[in-house]
């Protein structure tokens, strides 16, 4: 990150379809919570983009693919990002830049292009949170892995997601681009349906990550997903409104962003935090 620009995170998964962009916007949703500043949300999924239809919108107006044009031309201004991005209902400071319709352009965008997204996204935004799901064969992934200040990774208590995709892509791919296993967090997902299974202490042995958090998702939240409500269960269901909230407390700490509310700071849970910070749980 370079002197004044916005602090970058980004979350990717392990493996596909296991929750990455559910967990990563409701960071999103937390950090424009917790805070006063603009957090711009990019959904760099060049394949598989299903946030538009989890807020309700069917054909969003503006997606990443519309603007090629102004990526490849290296033209894109602040003003025409701001332009694009979706002010999410309810939250004026949570900006939402949709990904892909077009699957099959997502081959020809390169580095160059997101990288230049990326240079104006961090003189807009206050905070960026970017989704790149869980493909590592297109320059989304990539890009935003090696620029990002804080990387989540995103896996589930199966033994298939954190062990096999997990030694797969951040045990043996993202090494190669410089990113070792150690400069990842770790937030594991949990499903209603499915009890047990292993510990976080043992996922992230195993990964060789540090520990985040959990990300609990329960039936009113697939509810929420399937009539394009996912916002409203953030705001207002009960699991909804704790969801993500404690890593977005530890990331507004970790950049010293601007404008995080000081009551924050009087919260036992957040007190709580700091504590397990100084333990096992800091990085």
């Amino acid at each position: 990150m370079s002197n004044g620009a916005a602090p970058v995170v980004a979350f990717v998964g392990t493996t596909p379809n296991i929750g990455t962009t559910t967990a990563a916007f409701a960071a999103a949703y937390r950090l424009a919570e917790l805070s006063s500043t603009e957090v711009g949300y990019l959904c760099l999924n060049l394949k598989s983009a299903k946030l538009h239809r989890f807020l309700g919108i069917d054909e969003p107006e503006v997606t990443l693919d519309r603007l090629q044009p102004e990526l490849r031309s290296a033209s894109l201004t602040s003003s025409m990002l701001r332009s694009a991005d979706y002010e999410v209902r309810g939250r004026s400071n949570l900006h939402v830049l949709f990904g892909n319709m077009n699957r099959e352009g997502a081959e020809f965008v390169g580095t160059e292009e997101i990288d230049h997204l990326l240079d104006v996204a961090e003189k807009t935004y206050g905070v960026i949170v970017l989704d790149v799901g869980a493909y590592w064969d297109n320059a989304a992934t990539i890009c935003s892995i090696r620029r990002a200040d804080s990387r989540v990774l995103v896996t589930t208590p199966a033994l298939s997601h954190f062990q096999e995709d997990g030694r797969r892509w951040i045990g043996n791919v993202s090494p190669i681009f410089q990113i070792q296993p150690n400069q990842y967090d770790c937030i594991i997902a949990h499903y209603p349906w499915r009890k047990g299974g292993y510990r976080m202490n043992d996922i992230c042995k195993e990964l060789g990550t540090a520990p985040m958090g959990e990300f609990r998702m329960d039936d009113s939240m697939f509810a929420s997903l399937d009539k394009g409500g996912y916002d409203n269960w953030l705001r207002e269901d009960p699991t909804g409104r704790s969801a993500m909230r404690k890593p977005a407390a530890k990331l507004l700490e970790r950049h010293n962003v601007r404008g995080a509310f000081p009551s924050m700071v009087r919260q036992p849970w957040y007190r709580r935090l700091n504590v397990h910070r100084n333990g096992v749980g800091s990085s």
